[in-house]
């Protein structure tokens, strides 16, 4: 017997686990280290494959450092998603908080110290079960995203492009039950 999550309106999960639970609306955050290469791209990719799969999934970004508080994705990540047809630039960075651990069901980092840092910056909130490193959707692996902040254009493309399998990954197994 399947049992399903209690929602409210603005489609936070309550706090019964079941793993058979349909998840109806699911609430993901992307993690890297500034918000404005990586996990930028990872959530207008995920917001986009939800949005074509008919789901209701509420998809955020943020990074464990607070170098560019409020400016947008950089322009290279902006780039790259427009050419695949994703719009990014409305979004702006903003730092991971203890209560993200609250406020989502999943949240992907995208290397190792993201892991550590996402793990330190909670504190007692700290919950392991939320937490994936999201190149373990590609192959099971726990290697990092390469960040390409340092890189050029097309490390950026094929950052675009590791986060693209990543994401159609996350909803397939995610979406069976969850239209």
């Amino acid at each position: 017997m399947a049992y399903r999550y209690l929602l409210s309106v603005n489609c936070h999960l309550s706090t019964i686990h079941h793993p058979s639970a349909i998840f109806a609306c699911m609430k993901v955050l992307m993690v890297c280290l500034g918000n404005i290469c990586r996990s930028p791209l990872a959530e207008g990719i995920l917001q986009q494959k939800a949005k074509e799969a008919g789901l209701t999934w509420k998809v955020d970004s943020a990074g464990t450092g607070n170098y560019h508080i409020g400016e947008p994705p950089h322009h290279l990540s902006q780039k790259v998603a427009r050419l695949n047809g994703i719009d990014i630039a409305y979004q702006r960075c903003r730092q991971f908080h203890p209560n993200d651990m609250d406020q989502f069901d999943l949240i992907y980092v995208m290397d190792h110290d993201n892991y550590q840092d996402v793990k330190r910056m909670s504190g007692d909130k700290w919950n392991e079960s939320k937490i994936r490193l999201i190149f373990n959707e590609i192959n099971n692996s726990n290697d990092p995203v390469p960040d390409p902040w340092y890189g050029t254009e097309k490390d950026y493309h094929h950052v675009f492009a590791l986060l693209t399998t990543a994401c159609e990954n996350i909803i397939q197994k995610y979406s069976q039950s969850n239209k």
